[in-house]
């Protein structure tokens, strides 16, 4: 797994620890702030700066804060109000020829100065203008990545939109830290054996992106060439296959709201176990912290503003403090905070794994999707969640015991922070307790520290999800002060602070707009470990052990190196660029160069035959 959001790295479970720092053992905070001050840039070679300071440093400028974003500071966001001028006299002004609309207003009248400038004079009257403004935001707090870190500085990155950077830097750092080498891993597969399945909820609607495309007219900018074709939501696969894994292998991205992530991790799952892929890369990268989107979510009512947090309790005027606990996940609340995240796993099928050593953080046996059939809402929550969550404790209870899901399975919610979703998702959550004879099932709520990251919000829990198999433990949530009288939770179990849990599997719950509805499960690695050794002998997973010592050595490196600020994304751009004329092509198969195997072109042909050489001869 590899990524980033507001808690951190996804590597190395750096994003996880800062969840549950107070709760770590001394030296484990040590190096949690020390990795996170080393990726803010807050540390420079041969500082030695005061650790309380620094601890206070990391501390407020990671997870849910106030916005730190400069469109966000005073004197507020750009914007432009209509206003018709009325001219007592007539308004003469110089400007460059290039300037002057195409279309020149009727009344107009234009002279020229020398080459370059013209003279407009407009009669007195009425006069339409658009008066540069500056808007105070209404809501002020958000899920930024860590303060000081900036992924497009990491590598030679021209013009890319934010969550495209983002996700070369998701997708290096999970490759980097899995340990294993990507060129022998491929050169022992069929290029058409691994695929790539990522997006985001939104698409890329910053100014690199379909975001200053689509205000380019109104405001007078120029659009690029780039920003049509960098906005699409599939594009951080693209950017994956073209410029980090050079694969020919599968590739898409199935956007489903803030469920795009399990959406993208079914056709993973799917595909390995169909036998189409050995390998899938799976992931979303999100970065919808923009001044448009911001106002689009407040408009629906879906956000926590400044007038209602301070509605909340009962305040005049809201602190970095109080910005800090804006989501608050079943208690009493009023919106969910908009945050960035970009999050990838990669998946293999079992016998790869074992084959090559690989470091067995969970698996993920199936992902459950389903719609919510006719609704008064288009994005009001549904029933299909209520089928999703039941499908998944069903598996779970089917491939390890009552025991295991009744006593050693947690839930991890979407729990966005909304009034509406801490009524209906802890409904869904009692009755599917009540349905299996659960008496206090966790919940964890991971939106209530970096926020909600639309379709990378599954992804965000995932890695929290594979945190707490590695550490034992389920973050708590810190700004649930109470849990709220319409909250369903009979059967559920919610705590402020972090608890220790011996888990066995962990179901990640999605809600999203549209009646978007999926849940994953997730099984811890012992649980997986025992599985491996039923279907493949103790000998198999033996010998995986002993060659997985190599791959964690490998993997140890990197996270040390990456835990120093030192990260060097894969980006490479322009090498080895085929276009055709390079390729062999055969009937069975087609050999691409630098490719150690060909593509196979033998059909799996579920269908039957039609052989006209046999009619004939029957004939």
């Amino acid at each position: 797994m590899g990524g980033i959001n507001p808690a951190g790295r996804t590597s190395g479970h750096q994003a996880f620890r800062r969840t549950v720092l107070d709760a770590l053992p001394a030296d484990q905070q040590r190096q949690t702030v020390q990795g996170l001050a080393a990726l803010m840039r807050l540390v420079a070679p041969g500082d030695t700066p005061d650790a309380e300071s620094l601890r206070a440093a990391v501390l407020n400028h990671t997870l849910v804060r106030r916005n730190e974003s400069a469109a966000f500071s005073a004197p507020g966001l750009p914007a432009n109000r209509q206003a018709t001028l009325a001219l007592d006299a007539p308004l003469a002004f110089t400007l460059r020829r290039r300037q002057l609309p195409d279309h020149l207003p009727a009344h107009w009248e234009v002279r020229e100065r020398d080459a370059k400038t013209v003279t407009v004079h407009v009669p007195e009257g009425d006069f339409n203008a658009l008066l540069p403004d500056a808007q105070t935001p209404r809501v002020k707090a958000a899920g930024q990545l860590p303060r000081g870190f900036e992924p497009a500085a990491l590598y030679r990155s021209v013009h890319h939109p934010r969550g495209l950077s983002m996700a070369i830097f998701g997708a290096s750092d999970c490759l980097k830290a899995s340990g294993l080498d990507w060129e022998h891993l491929r050169d022992r597969l069929d290029p058409d054996q691994i695929a790539v399945y990522a997006g985001n909820s939104i698409g890329q609607l910053d100014d690199q992106g379909w975001g200053g495309l689509l205000k380019s007219l109104v405001t007078g900018q120029r659009a690029t060439s780039k920003q049509m074709p960098l906005g699409y939501g599939q594009m951080p696969a693209d950017f994956i296959n073209a410029y980090v894994l050079g694969s020919v292998g599968g590739t898409g991205a199935a956007l489903g709201a803030c469920a795009s992530f399990l959406y993208n991790l079914r056709l993973g799952i799917d595909d390995i176990r169909a036998g189409r892929r050995r390998v899938v890369m799976v992931g979303t990268a999100d970065a919808p912290i923009t001044p448009e989107i911001v106002e689009g979510f407040r408009t629906m009512g879906a956000l926590a503003d400044d007038a209602g947090l301070k509605a909340l309790d009962a305040l005049t005027l809201l602190t970095d403090a109080d910005y800090q606990r804006a989501c608050r996940p079943f208690a009493r609340n009023c919106g969910f905070t908009i945050a960035e995240s970009s999050q990838f796993v990669m998946l293999m099928d079992d016998a790869l794994a074992l084959e090559e050593g690989a470091e067995i953080l969970g698996a993920v046996p199936d992902v459950f999707v389903n719609a919510d059939g006719f609704k008064r809402s288009i994005s009001a929550p549904g029933i299909g969640n209520y089928v999703t969550l039941g499908k998944a404790a069903a598996l779970v209870r089917d491939m390890l015991g009552e025991t295991a899901l009744k006593e050693r399975s947690f839930l991890h919610a979407h729990g966005t922070g909304t009034p509406k979703n801490r009524t209906t998702e802890s409904h869904v959550f009692d009755e599917i307790a009540r349905a299996h004879g659960i008496s206090a099932w966790p919940v964890a709520a991971i939106k209530a520290f970096v926020g909600h990251s639309q379709g990378s919000a599954a992804g965000d829990q995932l890695a929290s999800a594979l945190g707490s198999f590695a550490h034992g433990m389920l973050p708590g949530i810190p700004t649930l002060d109470a849990v709220a009288d319409d909250v369903y939770s009979e059967r559920l179990r919610f705590s402020r602070t972090p608890i220790a849990f011996d888990a066995d599997a962990g179901f990640l719950n999605a809600k999203g707009f549209g009646g978007n509805n999926a849940t994953g499960v997730v099984l811890s690695p012992r649980v997986t470990e025992k599985l491996l050794e039923k279907r493949h002998g103790a000998a198999a997973v033996s010998a995986w052990r002993a060659r997985r010592e190599g791959v964690r050595d490998a993997a140890a490196a990197y996270l040390e190196q990456a835990d120093q600020g030192h990260y060097q994304p894969r980006y490479q751009f322009g090498e080895a660029v085929l276009e055709g004329p390079e390729l062999a092509i055969h009937a069975d198969r087609i050999e691409i160069p630098g490719y150690a195997r060909p593509v196979s072109l033998r059909p799996a042909n579920p269908f039957g035959r039609l052989d006209d050489d046999a009619d004939s001869e029957e004939a």
